[in-house]
């Protein structure tokens, strides 16, 4: 038999949830509501600071770049594996290097994933239409050029970036105006290769296009409607031209050009984002200038 202290305990307790049953219409017996605990407040990340390249990828390439560096901030307790390495080019080159909590690298980088790594850099000069020119002609190559006409997202640009890049585009020319720009979004975007990437910012797409078909460069603008572009001679000089997400390349540009070109669909979706067209693209043309065809 239970202990006095021990019933009364029992008898409480079942007095308790008695008293939280309810019944329904049916005299049916129902279980307690539980209140729901309130959601936490989600989190909207913000723009990170200006001149703040972050990621550790990132840093090694503005790293190897040349750029000017201020500062470099890595996170505590995280010296180890490819940080080491990011410290170790960074004490050669004098930057000072500061360690900081991860409360202070999620604020710099707008909540961005810095993996631990953020630098502080001047901003990244920008060049000529002349400029691209005569990088193609130091190399001793045919000019090979992205243009791009009012791309708004600054991930589409950087990942734009990065497939020029890897494709061994010459340069990428962006408008000052109604577009992206090199902003620390589109620099994370682009894995480090805006270090890498002669960058013109011009105040005319279609003025620059002039100035490109002067120096014997021909334009080629991607855009649906056009010429199958695997059936389409881009052996030679050649600039492209991407349009923005929702309006693709713009009218007096595209006229400007000398060929509209097309990828072919073979699905449902009848479409790419920017920057996969511009992959598909750039790589087939670089391809063609490799392979002599």
């Amino acid at each position: 038999m239970p202990a006095r202290g021990e019933a009364r305990r029992k008898g409480c307790v079942y007095r308790m949830y008695q008293g939280n049953k309810r019944k329904n219409g049916n005299n049916e017996e129902r279980r307690p509501e539980r209140r729901r605990s309130p959601l936490p407040p989600r989190k909207i990340d913000g723009e990170p600071a200006e001149g703040v390249v972050f990621g550790r990828n990132e840093v090694r390439e503005l790293l190897r770049s040349g750029r000017s560096v201020d500062k470099l901030f890595i996170r505590k307790g995280e010296l180890q594996g490819s940080v080491n390495l990011i410290v170790g080019e960074a004490s050669e080159r004098g930057i000072p290097i500061i360690e900081v909590e991860k409360e202070k690298l999620d604020s710099l980088c707008g909540g961005g994933v810095h993996q631990g790594v953020a630098a502080m850099a001047a901003e990244k000069d920008y060049c000529t239409v002349e400029d691209i020119l005569a990088i193609a002609a130091e190399r001793g190559e045919a000019p090979f050029i992205a243009i791009c006409d009012g791309i708004e997202d600054p991930y589409n640009l950087g990942a734009l970036i990065r497939c020029a890049e890897c494709a061994g585009v010459h340069g990428v020319i962006i408008p000052k105006r109604r577009a992206a720009g090199l902003t620390p979004t589109a620099a994370k975007a682009s894995a480090g290769a805006v270090e890498h990437m002669a960058i013109a910012k011009v105040t005319n797409i279609a003025a620059a296009i002039d100035e490109l078909k002067a120096a014997g460069v021909w334009t080629y603008a991607a855009e649906a409607g056009g010429e199958n572009m695997y059936t389409t001679d881009m052996n030679r000089p050649a600039a492209f031209v991407f349009g923005s997400e929702g309006n693709g390349v713009s009218r007096l540009v595209r006229e400007k050009c000398d060929f509209v070109v097309s990828i072919p669909m073979y699905g449902k979706v009848n479409s790419m984002n920017v920057s996969t067209a511009a992959a598909v693209i750039l790589t087939e043309a670089a391809r063609r200038r490799h392979a002599g065809n």
